[in-house]
C-alpha cells in the first residue's frame, strides 16, 4: 500500500470517530479515486476491525456489548432516521392507536403526525414524551398521547420493568413502531438490553401491525436479546433496500420492506 493509501485510510478512520459514517460517494469525491480503490481500502480496514461496512459506505465498529446512550445515538444517522420516520407515518391512519418506543428512529414518527387525526400515542420514552407534549402545545398534535410508567433508565431516556409490562397490558393498539439493535433472518430482531427486549415482545403481543424502523448499520446484526422472530414483524422501514440474498426468505416469510428515499 502506498503512503497515499495510508494517509486516505487514517483519514477514514478519523472520519469515522468524529461523523461515525462514512459514504463510498463521499470518498471518491474526497480522494479523486475510483469506488473500487474506495471498496479495497474499506476491505482492508474491515479485516483489520477498524470499522464495519454497510450498504453505499462504512460505520465505526461498536465492539461493546452495551446499548450506546440516548444523547450519542440521537445524532447517528440523523437524515437517514428522517427519511425512516417520515416514510413510517404514512402507514398511520387516522383514529389510529400507536405504540412508539424508545429508539431515535422511531421518535421521528411523532414529527410527521400533524395531517393525522385523533392519534393516540403510547409511549415509554421521556423523549418521545417531550415532543409529544411540544406538539401538543403548539396545536400540531390533535390526538391523545399515554405516558407508561415504570422504572427509569436515565442513560436512555426511558422506562421498562415489570411495571412497564403491566402497563402494556391495558392497551391494545393497532400499530407499533420498533427500534432495533440488529436484524437478520435468520436470528430476527435483536437488541443490546434484555429488560428493554421483553417490553417490546409485550408491545408486539398487544399490536394488530408491527413496524420496524431501522438504518442500514443495524442490518446483518445479532445482538444480545431476541425481541421477535421475523414472522412476526409486518414491515420494514429502511434508508436502503433490501439486500438482495434477503430477497427470497422476506417474501416467504411475508415481510413487506420499505425503501425510505
Amino acid at each position: 500500500m502506498s503512503l497515499a493509501g495510508e494517509e486516505r485510510k487514517h483519514w477514514i478512520l478519523d472520519r469515522l470517530e468524529s461523523e461515525g459514517k462514512v459514504t463510498t460517494q463521499e470518498l471518491v469525491e474526497q480522494f479523486g479515486v475510483s469506488s473500487e480503490s474506495i471498496r479495497r481500502y474499506l476491505e482492508e480496514l474491515e479485516a483489520k476491525r477498524k470499522l464495519k461496512r454497510v450498504y453505499g459506505g462504512a460505520v465505526k465498529l461498536n465492539p461493546s456489548r452495551e446499548e450506546p446512550p440516548y444523547l450519542n445515538r440521537e445524532v447517528l444517522f440523523a437524515e437517514e432516521k428522517r427519511r425512516i420516520g417520515r416514510a413510517g407515518v404514512t402507514l398511520v391512519e387516522d383514529n389510529d392507536v400507536v405504540f412508539i418506543d424508545d429508539g431515535t428512529t422511531t421518535q421521528q414518527v411523532i414529527h410527521y403526525l400533524s395531517d393525522k387525526r385523533n392519534v393516540t400515542v403510547l409511549t415509554f420514552a421521556v423523549p418521545a414524551l417531550h415532543l409529544l407534549i411540544d406538539y401538543m402545545n403548539k396545536g400540531l398534535f390533535t390526538g391523545q398521547a399515554y405516558f407508561l410508567g415504570g422504572k427509569v433508565n436515565a442513560a436512555h431516556a426511558r422506562v421498562s420493568g415489570s411495571i412497564a409490562e403491566q402497563a402494556v397490558e391495558q392497551f391494545y393498539a393497532d400499530i407499533a413502531f420498533i427500534s432495533v439493535d440488529g436484524v437478520t433472518p435468520e436470528r430476527g430482531i435483536t437488541g443490546f438490553d434484555a429488560e428493554r427486549g421483553q417490553l417490546a415482545r409485550k408491545i408486539i403481543e398487544h399490536s394488530r401491525r408491527t413496524v420496524v424502523l431501522t438504518d442500514h448499520s443495524k442490518l446483518g446484526e445479532a445482538r444480545f436479546y431476541k425481541m421477535a422472530d421475523l414472522e412476526q414483524v409486518d414491515t420494514i422501514v429502511c434508508d436502503v433496500d433490501m439486500p438482495e440474498e434477503w430477497r427470497e426468505i422476506m417474501q416467504e416469510l411475508d415481510v413487506n420492506w420499505i425503501h425510505a428515499l
